[in-house]
């Protein structure tokens, strides 16, 4: 399914300045800028909620938004999010103007499902490499997310990036091998499993050491 589709009215003519942002935050609003397209950028703010609603969709950042910008229709996308790194609200937005006809690349979620039975059976760890697949594709056909199934998993497995099944128009130019998930034994297994192989070598010594010693006991009493 590709990204869905959303409209946001953004405000314009807004003052610019940290005072002015933060009285635009009480206020419930979030200031941002419109760029891209070789058009001149523009600063803007939408309100706190609006924004939430669009973005809540399966698509998530990568939604398409009809941006209504002071009344000019302008598709764009968000291409990044600041937060205030206490209280982790959004404190501005970025929309990049997009074309529908023209390629662009952006993260898509990669989510997990199932659980690795034998995996977890044998003290194992089921790693996440990657939490997102940089993706190339025209806006409509992007993904909402990826998901890999991990039911199936042993220790010692790796799903790599060939290994994803990408939807048509839909390309990734991250190297074919990059790992996404791994199926790894814990430390504390490898290092049991050392311990018992040092054990078992010590034991094997000592049962040889005494065959020899009874060889030689009885050639001594030939003598």
């Amino acid at each position: 399914m590709a990204s869905s589709e959303v409209t946001l009215t953004a405000e314009i003519g807004r003052q610019t300045g940290s005072a002015a942002s933060r009285r635009m935050r009480r206020d419930d609003h979030i200031p941002g800028v419109v760029y891209g397209q070789g058009a001149k950028s523009q600063s803007v703010s939408v309100a706190r909620r609006d924004l939430r609603v669009a973005l809540s969709g399966p698509a998530g950042l990568n939604a398409l938004i009809t941006l209504e910008v002071g009344g000019d229709p302008q598709l764009t996308i968000v291409r990044d999010l600041q937060r205030d790194p206490i209280k982790r609200v959004v404190t501005h937005v970025d929309f990049l103007r997009i074309n529908r006809d023209e390629e662009i690349e952006v993260e898509v979620p990669l989510h997990l499902e199932g659980e690795a039975t034998e995996v977890i059976r044998n003290d194992g760890l089921v790693d996440q490499a990657l939490t997102t697949i940089t993706v190339i594709a025209k806006p409509g056909d992007i993904p909402p997310s990826f998901t890999i199934d991990v039911s199936e998993m042993v220790i010692g497995d790796v799903i790599r990036v060939h290994d994803l099944s990408l939807p048509a128009g839909v390309v990734t130019p991250l190297d074919p091998e990059t790992p996404l998930v791994t199926a790894d034994a814990t430390r504390a297994t490898i290092e049991e499993e050392a311990a018992a192989e040092g054990e078992e070598g010590e034991g094997a010594e000592g049962e040889g050491g005494g065959a020899a010693e009874s060889a030689e006991s009885a050639g001594g009493d030939e003598g």
